[in-house]
């Protein structure tokens, strides 16, 4: 790989992205809808439902967003011709999946910055932790959004499929994070599941701030796991990156 070339990439991908307004608007502003709205629902509710469920969909809904945003954009470039023509330069598979990381990465800053903020100032969620720790899991949650919806587009051949993989490479992750059930009454198989499944851990990530005033020690185990299959995803979706759909 090259850094320069790499670099180069996440330029290219930034400029598209300034333009794609729609794209920046689903990125930075839905995620807020969604934390609004679910803040007003819980509004009257007793035991402030909020402060407890807040935080972790803080996370979940950067990762939906950006696996469904990411892996339409890399496949769009492929079936255009975009990336065969890329790859006939000294452009590596990954040069183009790391520049997307880069690109992709600077949004999810962006993005974690919007939504915790909006969260929290205007939403009124209250965490014991520090806000600065809030935003670096939004954000690694973000990025590993990124990381799947890159290698989740290897294996679509159209934007409908792309969509398509959510149910297999997102609801899962959705199910078995603790959201619904705390994942030590889960049973025993699909505790396992979920202790291999990195939305787990981030969710798990952000319980601990929610609840710990000094929650660093604790979350640091949690944060190595998801940025672990941050880099697996990205070094099995360089291998499985196809020139162009057939």
């Amino acid at each position: 790989m090259n850094a320069h070339i790499t670099l180069a990439t996440a330029s290219r991908i930034l400029r598209q992205l300034r333009r794609d307004h729609r794209t920046l608007a689903l990125m930075l502003v839905v995620p807020c809808v969604l934390l609004g709205l679910l803040a007003w629902m819980y509004v009257d509710a007793p035991g402030e439902v909020f402060n407890r469920i807040g935080p972790a969909l803080l996370g979940v809904f950067p990762f939906v967003v950006m696996f469904v945003v990411t892996s339409i954009a890399t496949l769009r470039e492929r079936t255009s011709g975009t990336l065969e023509r890329l790859l006939t330069t000294p452009l590596a598979k990954g040069d183009l999946m790391l520049g997307y990381a880069i690109a992709f990465g600077a949004v999810a800053v962006v993005q974690a910055l919007v939504a915790t903020g909006f969260a929290v100032w205007v939403c009124g969620l209250d965490i014991a932790g520090p806000i600065w720790l809030l935003v670096v899991i939004a954000l690694l949650n973000a990025l590993l959004g990124t990381a799947l919806g890159l290698l989740a587009s290897g294996f679509a051949r159209t934007e409908f499929q792309a969509v398509q993989f959510m149910p297999a490479f997102v609801l899962p992750q959705f199910l078995l994070c603790g959201l619904l059930l705390p994942r030590d009454q889960l049973p025993s198989v699909l505790g396992w599941i979920s202790d291999v499944l990195p939305l787990s851990y981030a969710v798990d990530a952000m319980k601990d701030v929610t609840v710990l005033a000094d929650p660093l020690a604790d979350v640091l185990p949690s944060l190595a796991v998801v940025t672990g299959w941050i880099a697996l995803a990205l070094v099995l979706g360089s291998l499985t990156l196809r020139r162009r759909t057939p």
